[in-house]
């Protein structure tokens, strides 16, 4: 135990060596990551802004214009970008920081990549610990970038304190999807792409659809910068919740983490190795081959 708090004081002073090397140990399950998210100082106060939305929406382009605008208020920002694991191979890109590269030498800037591991919304029991190693380090806002897939996006909601959906004046059709799932966990809409025809139209149609609410509708063209400081003086406004809410997204927390220490054991490779096995036998039933890893 002893031997960890050189790091743990490292993490705390926003030494990114130090936060690097405990993200590293924390996202692969190498010891001691259960002794140093146990010690842990997590700053709760630190504001977590999930930013998600569909592909194509320009969320990484939106979040390099956030931070930049941040940094230049010389505020120390974090971001975890969650790209998807291939169902295939178990890989993962981790391609969405290339599109930040513009913050690479900004020392007031720690950019990480993490893969879902196999978690449909991307917010893995992994991504949850990953964050608080970030808040136990000396950061002013920690912006979480989720895949653009859907509605799992919503699994966000138990992990920011503030979530920001985002869209494109095409996306007419997302109306009906945000209607079913989506609006009850954004707290802010932002139309990217603003320049695009139609987004007028757009925005006042989603104004119109989250009036009673009171969630802001925001317009930018973020790969010039525009409309980036009024979402910012927003995503600086502290949330307003009651203990309900807070018991709520804490039990979300806990369900992943124990969801993913249950399935530990549990092999990805090596099930599908057994699957392919089992599929050749005619008398295969996937509910009887699952009885084997229950």
């Amino acid at each position: 135990m002893d031997t960890n708090y050189p790091l743990l004081k490292g993490i705390e002073q926003g030494n990114f060596l130090a936060l690097a090397r405990a993200l590293t140990l924390v996202e692969n399950d190498i010891a001691p990551s259960a002794d140093i998210l146990r010690m842990l100082n997590v700053k709760s106060a630190v504001p977590i802004i999930g930013i998600t939305g569909p592909p194509g929406a320009g969320k990484s382009t939106l979040v390099n214009a956030i931070t930049e605008q941040f940094a230049k208020q010389n505020k120390k920002i974090a971001i975890l970008a969650v790209d998807p694991t291939s169902p295939f191979n178990f890989g993962s890109l981790l391609g969405d920081r290339i599109r930040m590269s513009q913050q690479f030498n900004n020392p007031n800037v720690y950019i990480r990549s993490v893969a879902t591991r196999g978690a449909l919304g991307g917010i893995s029991a992994k991504t949850i610990e990953m964050i608080d190693v970030m808040r136990a380090a000396d950061f002013d806002m920690i912006i979480v970038e989720t895949v653009g897939v859907g509605q799992s996006e919503i699994e966000i909601a138990g992990l920011a304190d503030k979530t920001v959906v985002v869209l494109v004046p095409e996306s007419g059709d997302e109306i009906q999807s945000i209607k079913s799932g989506i609006m009850e966990i954004a707290q802010g809409f932002v139309v990217n792409k603003a320049d695009r025809e139609g987004a007028d139209v757009f925005t006042n149609t989603l104004k119109k659809l989250v009036l009673h609410q009171e969630i802001p509708v925001f317009k930018t063209v973020a790969d010039k910068k525009e409309g980036i400081e009024e979402l910012c003086e927003w995503l600086t406004i502290p949330v307003e919740s009651d203990g309900k809410q807070k018991a709520w997204l804490l039990a979300e927390k806990a369900f992943k983490i124990i969801a993913h220490y249950r399935m530990k054991n549990v092999d990805k490779v090596k099930l599908h190795s057994e699957l392919v096995k089992a599929l050749k036998r005619p008398d295969f039933n996937i509910y009887k081959f699952t009885d084997q890893w229950i």
